[in-house]
């Protein structure tokens, strides 16, 4: 609805008869672009003249209430109630002004996460239930390939009425994608994940350019939420074109940790969270993968490590790891896998006893065995292959050339307890603390050797200070002042803040969307240099109260509202409330993609919704 004219229509009357003259009739006409009222026709035709003939010409026939244009079909009194979207405009006869335009619903734009530059306009378009993906890259991919017949089936879940279709005439009916760079390796810290996306309102094809296959992913998402299904009229359209999409990531990791060993999770389970984690965007599975309580995974160099696994039914071996991890590239997420030490770790001991002080004290690992250092070196050596990975020649059970080393919550006390430990302690001259310190450095040369950059919890980071290597990601899990001190001697962060009722541990299940929305990496921190070391964060899910049953809705929404966090621009993200909408939409689209996300407005995060009702109401 883009204008109204007025007209005057003045009946004619013999004054020299001294007729009775009316007063003037004051008629409008009303504008709709790109739409129409199909079948609903009197006869005549305006084709070829002005806007202004047509409206001259519908005046002047009986029974006419407006027009198309510019094909200039005259339609019926009745046009009104049957309007669709169109690739014409439709003017229609009214007695009174045009209302404004409505303002754009609440849940606009219908993308999670916001893009970070878009204009968009008022037309609504229609696409094709068929609609054709289209390769024109250099050189086609079987990664792209298969996210266009992924895609099809997300962007359109329902029947579309072929008789609705061709009445509609021209609809958007192709989708074509141009990749500069087609590398299918896996995805690494810092990939290009930017794309363009046009989509223009008269049905022409669409256009999507990348740099490479992991934002042209990005795009056809984004692309999917735009895409709507009519009831009425049972086709698909897009709303409030045309529309041009600049888009790119704020932050170039954004994960969710999954933790595998305080319970296991079956691949199915994994599988499935993998395929809803770019629905938002998310780029990295952090895979929390043994634990005191387990260890679940399969070791070629060491096979009894995996006989702390609770059963023989709760165990991934190497080639269902591969299978994970290849899933998961596919859809354009990175798999880090973390391996906790010396803490966290008295699972190993089940298989090898000689790595741990006792088998009555049995964590932290022990420091003091050159045994220990071994098995962690052929381990990080299955994960790593020994080497970076490089572009088209991934290395390594886990090509991510990150690994995370955990290191938190080291409790030195079986050391000072275990004569030949606290022996060789004294001899090294170390105090338990300064043994802690070895441990970790030692593990995190070892990563280094094997061409991958360590990633360890911010205690790490407590005890070296500017004198840890640089190399070093420091994942801080405590206070922003923490994080603080870690930019400013100018390391690399990744942040989940879990102290306080912002926390992004989604486990702590009382700590609503909005606290976590609000949470801002970069809230203490004023040199946008230092802002610029943080690479992102993650949502944390860990695992004490959450199996295959529950995950799912643990995770979703919430982590949501972190990718959008970690996706949008910051200052396009500062309004919680006009994000409600857009934050309840998204979750009933999981929903309907078939992800248990919980209600947004719960007390306690994966409750059951309160009554009956729709989902975009609870």
């Amino acid at each position: 609805m883009l204008s109204s004219v007025a007209l005057t229509v003045a009946l004619s009357a013999n004054l020299a008869l001294g007729a009775f003259i009316p007063a003037p009739r004051q008629t409008y006409w009303w504008m709709f672009h790109n739409e129409d009222c199909g079948y609903d026709d009197v006869p005549g035709s305006c084709q070829g003249k002005t806007v202004a003939e047509c409206e001259t010409m519908c005046l002047n026939t009986k029974g006419c209430g407006g027009f198309n244009y510019p094909h200039g079909v005259l339609k019926k009194t009745d046009c009104l109630s049957n309007k669709a979207a169109s690739t014409v405009d439709l003017y229609i006869l009214e007695s009174t002004p045009q209302p404004p335009p409505p303002p754009p619903p609440s849940n606009f734009p219908p993308v999670w996460p916001l893009m970070s530059q878009y204009t968009n306009g008022t037309a609504t378009v229609s696409v094709a239930s068929t609609l054709k993906y289209v390769d024109d890259s250099a050189t086609a991919t079987k990664t792209i390939a298969q996210a266009f017949t992924r895609y099809q089936g997300l962007t359109f879940p329902h029947h579309a009425s072929a008789a609705a279709e061709a009445a509609l005439g021209a609809a958007i009916s192709e989708l074509h994608v141009s990749i500069k760079d087609t590398d299918e390796s896996h995805p690494q810290l810092g990939v290009d994940e930017s794309y363009t996306l046009d989509i223009n309102s008269d049905g022409s094809n669409v256009l999507v350019t990348a740099n490479t296959i992991y934002g042209a992913m990005h795009a056809l998402e984004t692309f999917s939420q735009l895409v709507s299904f009519d009831f009425a009229n049972e086709v698909y359209v897009i709303k409030a074109a045309p529309w041009k999409i600049s888009d790119a990531p704020r932050f170039p990791h954004r994960g969710l940790m999954v933790d595998t060993a305080r319970h296991f999770q079956p691949l199915e389970s994994l599988r499935i969270m993998i395929d809803s984690l770019p629905y938002a965007k998310i780029n990295v599975l952090h895979w929390h993968m043994v634990d005191s309580q387990s260890f679940p995974m399969e070791s070629k160099t060491h096979p009894k490590l995996w006989n702390g696994a609770y059963s023989e039914v709760e165990k991934y071996t190497q080639d269902d790891i591969a299978s994970i991890v290849e899933y998961a590239r596919l859809r354009g997420v990175r798999v880090m896998v973390e391996f906790d030490m010396p803490g966290h770790a008295a699972s190993w001991c089940v298989g090898y006893p000689e790595i741990c002080p006792s088998t009555s004290c049995t964590q932290p690992l022990n420091v003091a065995n050159n045994a220990t250092f071994d098995l962690i070196t052929a381990l990080l050596g299955e994960m790593t292959g020994g080497k970076s990975s490089a572009p088209s020649l991934p290395s390594g059970l886990f090509p991510s050339n990150m690994i995370h080393l955990g290191g938190d919550e080291v409790n030195t006390d079986c050391w000072s307890k275990t004569p030949a430990v606290q022996a060789w302690l004294t001899k090294m001259g170390f105090t338990a603390d300064q043994g802690y310190a070895y441990f970790v450095k030692r593990a995190a040369d070892i990563a280094i050797a094997q061409g991958r950059r360590p990633v360890q919890w911010v205690e790490v980071f407590d005890h070296f200070g500017s004198n840890l290597t640089k190399e070093t990601i420091v994942h801080v899990w405590k206070d922003k002042s923490t994080l603080n001190a870690v930019v400013a001697a100018g390391y690399n962060a990744l942040i989940n803040n879990s102290p306080g009722d912002n926390s992004w541990y989604l486990d702590h299940l009382n700590i609503a969307w909005a606290a976590l929305y609000g949470n801002e990496p970069c809230e203490t921190i004023s040199d946008p240099k230092q802002c610029g070391l943080i690479l992102g964060g993650q949502g944390e899910m860990w695992g004490e109260t959450v199996d295959g049953s529950d995950i799912q809705s643990t995770v979703w929404p919430r982590l949501g509202a972190i990718a959008e966090r970690l996706w949008s621009p910051r200052d396009a993200i500062n309004d919680t409330s006009a994000a409600l909408v857009r934050m309840e939409s998204f979750r009933c689209r999981l929903n309907r993609r078939g992800v248990a996300a919980a209600p947004v407005n719960n007390a306690n995060a994966r409750s059951a919704p309160p009554g009956a009702g729709g989902c975009l109401t609870q």
